[in-house]
């Protein structure tokens, strides 16, 4: 036997949270799909949450707040004035504040070019409330934090499977379940307890697209997010924090319906398969440990729980953060005047189909109509040059890697990173800057007709680039961290 030890990867430090709701008004611009023959939303299946988390160095020497929003995304600006608006209520720099996203796509559509439609008018009120109610989070988030622990476990989850398709009787890609893949996907959990030993939080963190509901959900909801976290906390009493994952190429295999209940099943599949990983936790800040032999009816080989060594607490209580960024290449983007052109065109179509009363054909009108509006809403966000500065974020805390990263990664920047990094937990975040519309694919992927081909704005090399800077940045990091005598750092390349 060459361990006698399997340490439980564990987080030490100080931690606070509040969570609000910020489900928008019924009868906002809620359009997310194509296919969709509403605008507005017209009622609630569930609450939206923000959440506002608060993650300090076991001295209070280095701080990092992160927001976690039930919202598709929001476009560059919005999201740089929340960054702005939290940044002065907890009196720190704005790059301070990280921002994820949940990537609901039944939470409505936010973005600027919405605002003359149906429902758009809501949209600016709406975010300016949000503004501020999760700047008062903020400040009870501080206000609550306290010394804590996470201890991290893992488990599988079939929920989400791949959704490059072939389909061979058209002869062409589509997204959607993927029978021929088999879903390799894990659901990990961080179980944050108090001074006491008392559970406090729970952190569920999965990478699949919130899309179980599409074209016929008229309703404002989480997806399957919302049932994942009211079943996770009716168990554990205690907050349930989702995260999401890389998930370029997965969503439910279960999806693109109108029914609810199907995103509450979805969610709940998730939600037992986190708390499966949750009961295989032992108590806090200990590792499991060979006890040694018992003499019984066979010589049993003993194993039990005993308090974490000095080495592994120091390890755990060590706090980083690193801001960095890297050049990754763009491919030429479509011409603006040609799109609008098409925009025009689609619109003028969609209104002879409606006055003719063809039905299908007013939908798949208006479905072009919203491809062109989304890559005209893409292009007024993106960088001029061939080259854009990708800024991401490395959180070490203690056993886990903390990544932050802008667009649509594939679950591949996930599964590299903790393949290279495999003596710690690493959980990767997409959407971190807003609407930076572009998913960023495997390079053997590209040229397959794949949709997420279709409208990034990265060229070929771009995702096997960015995995390199991060792994790169986690190296650099881990190094200084470990021959350095603080406990908490913060810095920015």
């Amino acid at each position: 036997m060459k361990e006698t030890i399997q340490q439980t990867p564990t987080s030490l430090l100080r931690f606070g949270h509040a969570s609000v709701d910020i489900t928008p008004p019924v009868g906002i611009y809620h359009r997310m799909w194509g296919a969709a023959s509403h605008d507005r939303a017209t009622g609630v299946h569930r609450p939206l949450l923000g959440d506002v988390m608060v993650f300090e160095a076991c001295d209070g020497a280095a701080r990092m707040i992160r927001l976690q929003l039930d919202m598709v995304m929001l476009l560059a600006s919005d999201h740089r004035a929340l960054q702005t608006a939290v940044a002065a209520c907890a009196d720190t720099a704005i790059e301070d504040i990280e921002i994820t996203y949940s990537h609901t796509h039944a939470g409505g559509v936010f973005l600027p070019d919405r605002h003359e439609l149906p429902g758009g008018d809501l949209i600016p009120g709406y975010l300016d409330e949000v503004a501020v109610k999760l700047t008062a989070a903020a400040a009870e988030a501080i206000a609550a934090v306290q010394s804590s622990t996470i201890s991290y476990a893992t488990a599988r989850c079939a929920m989400g499977a791949n959704r490059d398709c072939w389909d061979a009787e058209r002869g062409i890609q589509v997204t959607g379940f993927n029978p021929d893949e088999e879903s390799q996907l894990e659901v990990t959990v961080g179980r944050v307890t108090d001074s006491t030993g008392q559970q406090t939080h729970t952190f569920v963190f999965y990478g699949c697209h919130p899309i179980t509901l599409a074209w016929d959900n008229t309703l404002i909801s989480p997806d399957y997010v919302g049932a994942t976290r009211e079943t996770v906390t009716q168990v554990t009493a205690t907050p349930t924090i989702f995260l999401l994952g890389p998930c370029g190429e997965t969503g439910p295999r279960h999806g693109y319906v109108g029914d609810t209940e199907i995103a509450d099943r979805n969610g709940r599949q998730l939600a037992y398969a986190a708390l499966s990983a949750l009961e295989s936790l032992g108590p806090p800040q200990q590792d499991f440990n060979y006890l040694g032999p018992v003499i019984s009816g066979a010589t049993l080989g003993s194993w039990g729980y005993k308090p974490m060594d000095d080495s592994h607490s120091r390890q755990a209580g060590r706090f980083t953060v690193v801001r960095d960024s890297v050049e990754l290449e763009n491919n030429v983007l479509p011409d603006t005047a040609g799109i609008q052109a098409k925009l025009d065109d689609w619109n003028r179509k969609t209104e002879a189909a409606n006055a003719a009363d063809r039905k299908q054909e007013v939908r798949d009108c208006r479905a072009h109509a919203e491809r062109c509006r989304r890559w005209l809403a893409r292009i007024a966000d993106a960088p001029t040059n061939t080259h854009h500065k990708w800024h991401y974020t490395v959180f070490l805390c203690g056993d886990a890697i903390w990544v932050t990263v802008p667009g649509e990664p594939y679950t591949l920047i996930q599964t590299s990173l903790q393949s290279q990094f495999s003596e710690n937990v690493v959980l990767v975040s997409p959407l971190c800057l807003g609407s930076l519309a572009a998913y960023a694919l495997p390079r053997e992927k590209y040229g397959l007709g794949l949709y997420p081909e279709e409208v990034t704005m990265l060229a070929p090399g771009a995702l096997e680039d960015l995995i390199g800077a991060v792994a790169a940045t986690i190296k650099e990091s881990i190094g200084r961290r470990d021959s350095a005598t603080d406990s908490g750092k913060v810095t920015d390349k």
